[in-house]
């Protein structure tokens, strides 16, 4: 264990920290799902992992895997541990061409130390995916914050939006760098995110890159650059909504209710947004 270094191309920090770890195992939600952990690493956390229920490991550094195997011999012959080798984004598949694509072909709980690059797309791909049932992940703070914050919050964001659309989510614990090996240079968090059921509304994400696009200016005025002006103005109208307000003062149930009325006059495209000009300049 000594001799493995952590890999800065895969951006690798191990937790060290083993009130950290207490703390990640006691937050861990209360289910009989299989549990899915990403970025195992030296398999610290694993030890634990296991003897709770069955894991499904997903590490791409080869070195590690190796050290897995054998760590993990007696788990792998009883079928308590399963380690796959490899991009876990290359093996959930691309779900921009199949929204139902799993991790695994059970329900399960996600379990995760993410590196800071990818964390944003693991998460969204686990809100996607309806085998992922909760998610405890550590993501780097400032990533923690978007994802865990409420209307009104300075952070709130589309990516609170997207998951307070399917779950409930609240930061466990901050964790400082010099609970990692190496420490990064920044701080982080471990977020729960427990899924309630509700299905993901297809193209809300889309939607909510444009309107969360310029967040000091208005939500009108970001909708605008897609989106006829006098047909927003009447969204607004219909559902009470202040023309001043601002994208992180929206809470999500007006985000799904204006969403509802305009996904219509909405595409996203170059040539949704001509359209969009040439409409206002004739109203005018």
């Amino acid at each position: 264990m000594d001799d493995i270094k952590a890999k800065k191309k895969f951006g690798q920090n191990f937790l060290k920290d083993q009130s950290i770890k207490n703390q990640i195992i006691e937050a861990m939600p209360h289910t009989d799902h299989l549990i899915a952990e990403i970025g195992p690493g030296l398999g610290d956390l694993t030890h634990h992992l296991v003897k709770i229920r069955s894991v499904h490991a997903f590490e791409v550094d080869t070195d590690l895997c190796k050290h897995l195997n054998q760590e993990f011999k007696n788990e792998i012959q009883n079928g308590e541990f399963t380690l796959h080798c490899g991009d876990v984004l290359e093996r959930w598949g691309d779900q921009s061409q199949d929204k139902t694509a799993s991790l695994v072909d059970v329900d399960y709980d996600l379990v995760a130390n993410l590196p800071y690059y990818i964390a944003t797309k693991i998460i969204l791909q686990a809100l996607d995916d309806p085998k992922c049932k909760n998610m405890l992940v550590m993501v780097q703070k400032e990533v923690a914050d978007k994802f865990s914050a409420d209307v009104g919050d300075k952070a709130f964001s589309g990516l609170a939006v997207l998951t307070q659309s399917v779950a409930k989510a609240r930061t466990v614990v901050n964790v400082p760098p010099e609970a990692f090996n190496p420490p990064p240079k920044i701080d982080s968090a471990v977020v729960l995110i427990e899924k309630d059921g509700t299905l993901p509304v297809e193209g809300l994400g889309n939607f909510l890159k444009i309107a969360f696009a310029q967040p000091r200016k208005t939500l009108a005025k970001n909708l605008s650059s897609h989106v006829n002006k006098m047909l927003i103005h009447e969204a607004f109208a219909s559902l009470d909504m202040p023309a001043t307000i601002r994208p992180h003062e929206t809470p999500t149930q007006l985000y799904h209710k204006l969403y509802s009325q305009l996904k219509g006059t909405f595409d996203g495209s170059k040539q949704q947004r001509k359209q969009s000009k040439r409409t206002e300049s004739k109203s005018k």
